[in-house]
């Protein structure tokens, strides 16, 4: 998706653009994969799957649901154009096709993340809301090769209803029950990945407004950030706020207003620009004017930072940047969210789980 916008915006050219992606669905071909989906970690050089656990060392369905959304809008945006664009549209499209949603669910009315030749379903963790993964039953829905039935989201993903929710933060509704401790909240990546293709700008079903729920995650990081009760240096909406899965001061952490050691990462705040553009326009600004180099560098802005720690790595995350691309796009013009939702398989899958959403036809 980053791809797209590179040559919509005239960073690299369109045949650059092709030849690269070219490059990437052959390698995607013929690296290993389980029922058709891909591991979460690889051995560049092999192409094998890699273990991220002892028991995770096959396929991981939601993290090929965040490719396979990828995948789908590199379709759309090259099936009409020249011959070696519109050639690379037709691998990503064999691709899409050939995961084998069904497999997750393992014969429940759930999908499960992890599946292994080795160790088949033990890993055990079934996907349920509310959290980065309603992706994974969106094309797990639409998919006209492997799909799920609605009763898979409904029972499995909604929680057979349970998933709404009326509980506050800082008396801004989540709408959803987040998969975190009773009066908490997730990480802001739970508002990006789902949502780079699928559009929240006025989806609806009959659990959630999803743009009120994203809007809202990122609005609870805002009061957050003006309320800083632990006093930590550079905080506040008009400053550094957001907070997410990425770098931190004791390694990778999962940060939230909950779990906050006072690190910024600037993925959260500039990808969530669809939801509260003046604030996190602000953001980049008060980056650019206080922190500089600190926190900028060849690829754009560093993973995170902490001004209270006097704490800069130079240091960068291709799931963290990645967002910030697409996010800004969709913001700016709608174009990802535009390609994505044009499917028809997407548009199928949508009214097949009862979804309404103004890029419906």
């Amino acid at each position: 998706m980053g791809m797209i916008v590179a040559m919509e915006r005239g960073f690299i050219s369109q045949d650059q653009g092709v030849q690269k992606l070219d490059h990437i669905m052959d390698y995607l071909g013929k690296i290993e994969r389980f029922k058709g989906a891909w591991a979460h970690w690889y051995d560049g050089e092999l192409g094998t799957a890699k273990p991220f656990s002892e028991k995770d060392n096959g396929g991981d369905i939601v993290e090929t649901a965040f490719l396979a959304q990828g995948l789908i809008a590199i379709r759309e945006y090259l099936k009409d154009k020249d011959d070696s664009a519109q050639l690379v549209a037709q691998k990503a499209d064999k691709l899409w096709k050939e995961i084998n949603w069904n497999h997750y669910t393992n014969g429940q009315n759930v999908i499960y993340w992890h599946w292994s030749p080795k160790f088949n379903f033990q890993q055990n963790h079934p996907v349920r809301g509310y959290d980065e993964c309603l992706i994974t039953y969106i094309l797990a829905a639409s998919s006209p090769t492997y799909p799920i039935a609605p009763q898979v989201y409904h029972e499995g993903w909604a929680r057979s209803g349970a998933i709404k929710s009326s509980a506050k933060k800082y008396d801004i509704p989540l709408v959803l029950k987040h998969n975190a401790k009773e009066g908490e909240v997730g990480p802001l990546f739970w508002e990006h990945y789902s949502y780079l293709g699928l559009s929240p700008k006025g989806l609806k079903d009959q659990y959630a407004d999803y743009w009120e729920a994203t809007s809202n995650h990122a609005k609870i990081n805002l009061a957050y950030a003006d309320l800083n009760p632990k006093g930590y240096k550079g905080y506040g909406s008009d400053k550094g706020w957001g907070w997410t899965a990425s770098y931190s001061i004791n390694g990778y952490d999962a940060h939230h207003p909950d779990n906050d050691p006072g690190v910024i990462s600037p993925t959260a705040a500039l990808s969530s620009m669809p939801y509260t553009p003046h604030e996190s326009i602000q953001f980049a600004q008060y980056l650019d004017k206080q922190l500089g180099n600190k926190v900028w560098g060849k690829y754009g802005y560093y993973d995170a930072y902490s001004e209270t720690a006097n704490w800069y790595p130079q240091r960068y995350l291709a799931i963290d940047q990645g967002p910030i691309i697409v996010m800004i796009e969709n913001y700016r013009t709608g174009k990802i969210w535009e390609l994505f939702m044009q499917a028809p398989e997407i548009q199928q899958g949508l009214k097949k789980l009862g979804f309404t959403s103004p890029y419906l036809k």
